[in-house]
């Protein structure tokens, strides 16, 4: 069953950064995206509409042989797309998200992409519904249309408390194809630190068409030389005592985090899922155009 609306008490910061995100991201759906995203989501399928003669132009793989037949002159099949979708963001809001060494954090960051993708869905459209998650499942929001209800999507991310901590990837999908039966376009945005979840990837792959935001903040990835530095893993509490002046550590840290990065790209490959990697240190507006390219190119 769909969560019951929460009633949030928010803070003057939190509202005018939910109105920022609106202005921004509808600006970039409407300059930017523009129809990209309808040719690159289509509908479920093709749905038949009539049958209709022959007319100089038609392509000639459509034209209905059986009906041809009867009469002794072609008749061609016509067909509709059909169009609506059920677009499903799916949140990661565990601890690890509130970490940010530039100007967002990375569940700000989730907050914007899930904005702009839910904008260009309902211009289309299409209904929009959330799972938030952490180590458990978090929050479902229904999928619906308009602009009210993607403004709540937003607010949920920006002021949601979650219980849990960790994360939990496989649990959450499981929960989506639980909850949403029917095949959809799923956006999974997470900075993806879990393991053991390849096999659920690959079973969501063959229901709905998934596609993976993975967020990476740079100090995730490389450490300034700047002494002795206490690192705590925000969804654990492990603490550590690194010495950052000592090359050797940072050239550890920087061959952990790229072998982590290459794991996870091989395991969305080998799922058929579709990958768009998201930095926080820059626009986050480039990569998703260049996934839109790409896919548009590949239908």
């Amino acid at each position: 069953m769909p969560t019951p609306p929460t009633t949030y008490h928010l803070p003057p910061t939190v509202v005018r950064r939910i109105r920022q995100i609106e202005i921004r991201t509808n600006r970039e759906v409407t300059d930017v995206l523009g129809g990209q995203y309808h040719s690159v989501f289509k509908g479920r399928g093709m749905e038949f509409e009539e049958v209709r003669e022959y007319m100089p132009g038609d392509e000639v793989r459509s034209i209905d042989w059986n009906v041809t037949a009867r009469f002794g002159h072609p008749y061609v099949k016509k067909f509709k797309e059909e169009r609506e979708l059920t677009v499903v963001l799916i949140v990661d809001v565990s601890a690890s998200g509130q970490f940010g060494s530039v100007q967002q954090t990375k569940n700000e960051l989730a907050a914007e992409l899930a904005a702009v993708l839910a904008f260009s869905a309902i211009r289309n459209n299409d209904k929009v519904g959330l799972i938030m998650f952490t180590d458990q499942i978090e929050k479902f929001v229904a999928p619906k249309k308009g602009r009210r209800h993607v403004l709540r999507v937003i607010r949920e991310i920006l002021a949601f408390q979650p219980k849990g901590r960790g994360t939990d990837l496989g649990a959450a999908l499981d929960y989506l194809n639980s909850v949403v039966p029917r095949r959809a376009v799923c956006f999974l945005i997470s900075d993806f630190q879990d393991k053991d979840y390849e096999k659920k990837l690959r079973v969501t792959s063959q229901h709905h068409d998934l596609v993976a935001l993975s967020l990476r903040d740079p100090r995730e990835e490389e450490l300034p030389a700047v002494g002795l530095v206490e690192l705590r893993d925000a969804e654990t509490g492990a603490r550590a005592l690194v010495d950052t002046f000592d090359g050797s550590v940072r050239k550890s840290f920087v061959a952990k985090a790229k072998a982590r990065l290459e794991l996870l790209r091989v395991a969305l490959r080998s799922a058929g899922v579709d990958h768009v990697e998201i930095r926080c240190d820059t626009d986050y507006m480039l990569p998703l155009i260049k996934f839109f390219r790409m896919r548009g190119r590949r239908i």
